[in-house]
């Protein structure tokens, strides 16, 4: 598997994961958070929570103090299972969470291959879990500035990873045709100009108070407009100096100087921007739209017709939806050792056996995994390139919400 492709799984892995935690609360300073930094030893940790432990006996409400006393025990028990904190370090949160009608249940969430490395040694007890770590880990800082512009309006933003933010949109309200004639036609055309001018300062001022807090992240400053102004802003030195330097070329002639305009910029500016996945992406999604289409299409979509192509190995590339919340789910009858397995879109109840249908049935832990996981792990075996598609552009979100965010392009027609 590529080292790309891992870095996007794991990313992929922990935002699912930030998504539980963030969820979760306590009833009140039973949550425990332990983050442990590659160099740290395993055995001052477990050190430490002995201590920990030893203190929590002091907490005057009963049910905290034995809430408390679990977690810690929990956690205790999650660093017997581990030599050391690995080579990017190890999170564990674990605690008793709030299900409804005043219940709560002990939960166990363990990261053991975040995308980066934890710089610093945490634990903390609270009503929620530290989750600075793990959101600071899903920050991209490849970035690049948007910027387009007429007369008329302008917008600025970020494209960054695979998103694009519109910060703001701004109107000028300047004055169009007039039919003033002799002096006064001479006053409005310098009236027009003026607050031409004072516009492209706004805009650009704007822009800039924007970007310059986050410029040690920026590549470049994209530029667009339907016109020559955006020539004109930049010949004239609207920009701040440190902007200066970044604005890129060429200028891209679009369509629209408002949010419209920041997405029909980043797909005209592909090429330019070598850092950003957004345009690899759409092309990608293109693809599949445009053959899925064809009489006999080399592309399929959905689960079931997806497992059948990954078995014949006529899968080319494998685009899955970042949007997916599925898990590949195996199951053990006690009663008759019948084993298979489901896709469920969240932890439902345990099912009666398919082939008996006795109720004594429990899951297999070792069979069972997030589906993206899954999918991916059935495509290596064939040697099929895996791509991730975001939910942060149209093209996949289309993906999601028209194709069940599982899709393929084929090495050759399914019959």
């Amino acid at each position: 598997m590529a080292d790309d492709l891992e870095q996007q799984q794991r990313r992929l892995r922990l935002k699912k994961t930030l998504e539980e935690l963030q969820g979760m609360r306590g009833m009140g300073t039973e949550l425990v958070t332990i983050i442990i930094p590659p160099d740290r030893l395993i055995s001052d940790v477990r050190g430490q929570l002995g201590q920990e432990a030893g203190q929590a006996a002091n907490i005057k409400s009963k049910s905290t103090r034995k809430h408390v006393a679990d977690a810690i025990e929990s956690g205790i028990a999650v660093l017997n299972r581990h030599k050391n904190a690995g080579e990017r370090g190890l999170a564990i949160f674990v605690g008793h969470v709030i299900v409804g009608n005043n219940k709560s249940r002990l939960v166990t969430v363990v990261v053991e291959d975040p995308p980066d490395e934890f710089t610093s040694f945490r634990y903390r007890c609270d009503s929620t879990f530290e989750l600075t770590q793990l959101e600071e880990m899903l920050i991209d800082r490849t970035a690049y500035g948007l910027f387009v512009i007429d007369r008329g309006e302008a917008a600025y933003g970020l494209a960054s990873g695979k998103r694009i933010t519109c910060q703001e949109e701004l109107q000028s309200n300047i004055m169009g045709k007039h039919r003033q004639g002799g002096q006064s036609a001479q006053r409005f055309e310098r009236l027009i100009e003026e607050a031409a001018h004072n516009f492209f300062k706004k805009a650009t001022e704007h822009a800039c108070n924007y970007w310059l807090p986050l410029i040690d992240d920026i590549q470049g400053i994209i530029i667009g407009g339907p016109g020559h102004t955006k020539d004109f802003v930049v010949k004239n030195e609207y920009f701040h100096h440190e902007i200066a330097k970044l604005v890129c070329e060429p200028h891209f002639d679009v369509g629209y100087s408002n949010e419209s305009g920041l997405r029909e910029l980043v797909q005209r500016a592909g090429g330019l921007m070598d850092q950003i996945e957004l345009d690899a992406e759409r092309k990608l999604v293109d693809s599949f739209l445009r053959e899925v289409m064809q009489a006999h299409p080399k592309a399929t979509y959905g689960e079931m017709m997806i497992r059948s192509a990954l078995d014949q190995g006529a899968v080319h590339r494998l685009l899955l939806s970042e949007g997916l919340r599925k898990r590949r789910m195996g199951w053990n009858c006690r009663a008759c050792s019948h084993q298979w397995e489901t896709t469920e879109s969240s932890r439902s109840e345990t099912p009666d056996c398919s082939k008996c249908g006795s109720s004594d049935v429990s899951e297999d832990a070792d069979r069972s995994l997030d589906l993206v996981d899954e999918l991916t792990l059935l495509a290596g075996r064939t040697s099929a390139k895996v791509s991730l598609i975001s939910m942060d552009t149209e093209e996949g979100a289309t993906l999601q919400t028209s194709f069940g965010g599982i899709a393929a392009l084929l090495r050759y027609p399914l019959s």
